[in-house]
């Protein structure tokens, strides 16, 4: 009988332990707990309200670009300084200087004693004054001043809306290049459409190149001042010379006032 009773007892234990396993306690305290499906923080462990879960973020787009305007968080930039309002203003780089071969070599002097002047109703260099002026010294019989022509033509056609002006100062190297028959008729082959000064006793000639030399061709850029600022005998440097007359005209010089 004894035996019999010790039997159930066994029994009885051996149910109640498999409840209290299948609600989640343990064999060893009989304290049921709840399983837990994810880790709780320990804020959470310590009496706190748990925290709410954050939303995952979506990622960008193929090409597409983070709207920062969307919320109030401070951009950083790559080099991880804050781009705050009240940060200090990034300097900026003073204008770049005028480009090699311009520089003032002083006013220019005045073109005297003109025989004439085909190409213009002017009748004085006065007349161009307040635009940047290319003067050139040539003769239409000089090789070296019929390879200029094409880049003055060029230079013409470019600058032909703004403040710039041509003067050739067609100044004979032989008795032929003195006739002004020939001189139109040579402008009008080589193309020469800009305005011809005859300087038909070469003496702005040489008086524009002081010296025991004087050369064809020569070329000199004035500015709006009526000032030298650039200057180069014989071919070549044609692109130099477009970026001189581009610069002058984008950089006017102060106006001078009057003593």
């Amino acid at each position: 009988m004894a035996a019999r009773i010790i039997a159930g007892l066994i029994v009885i234990a051996a149910v109640a332990g498999l409840a209290l396993v299948a609600l989640g306690g343990t064999a060893d305290t009989g304290v049921a707990r709840p399983v837990a499906t994810t880790a709780e923080p320990a804020a959470a462990e310590a009496g706190e309200a748990p925290l709410a879960p954050v939303a995952p973020v979506a990622p960008l787009a193929q090409g597409a670009q983070a709207d920062a305007s969307a919320s109030n968080a401070t951009v950083i930039p790559s080099d991880g300084t804050a781009d705050s309002p009240d940060a200090a203003p990034t300097a900026t780089s003073e204008p770049a200087g005028p480009p090699p071969g311009i520089e003032n070599l002083g006013p220019r002097m005045d073109l005297v004693e003109i025989d004439g002047w085909l190409n213009t109703d002017a009748t004085s260099i006065d007349e161009f004054n307040g635009k940047v002026i290319l003067v050139e010294m040539w003769t239409f019989g000089c090789h070296n001043c019929k390879a200029r022509i094409p880049f003055n033509q060029s230079y013409n056609e470019e600058f032909a809306n703004e403040n710039f002006q041509i003067i050739g100062v067609h100044a004979p190297e032989f008795s032929y290049e003195a006739e002004v028959p020939n001189i139109i008729e040579a402008a009008e082959r080589l193309g020469v459409t800009w305005p011809i000064a005859l300087d038909t006793e070469k003496k702005n000639f040489r008086a524009w190149q002081p010296g025991t030399t004087n050369f064809w061709p020569r070329t000199m850029v004035i500015d709006q001042n009526g000032d030298i600022r650039y200057d180069h005998i014989g071919e070549g440097r044609y692109e130099e010379l477009r970026t001189a007359i581009r610069w002058l005209l984008d950089n006017p010089p102060p106006p001078e006032t009057a003593s």
